[in-house]
């Protein structure tokens, strides 16, 4: 595991080690949860949108009146 140095306004850490904290944690593990959040986010984006275009291959059937939408 590789180490960095940052830099943040104390306010800030202050308020982000209450939040690690409250959720039985440290800072260093919510940092670490953030940024495998962040170099996730160009794949979830990919898959949400070939999800978004295989969405569009099934049909639903209608259009339904607002009565058969309510249908149980």
């Amino acid at each position: 595991m590789k180490n960095i140095t940052l830099s943040a306004d104390e306010r800030l850490i202050a308020e982000a080690r209450e939040e690690a904290r409250r959720r039985h944690t440290t800072l260093n593990a919510l940092f670490r949860e953030w940024l495998a959040d962040l170099a996730r986010r160009d794949e979830r984006r990919e898959r949400i949108s070939r999800l978004m275009e295989d969405a569009g291959k099934y049909k639903a059937g209608g259009p339904f009146t607002r009565d058969e939408m309510n249908e149980r």
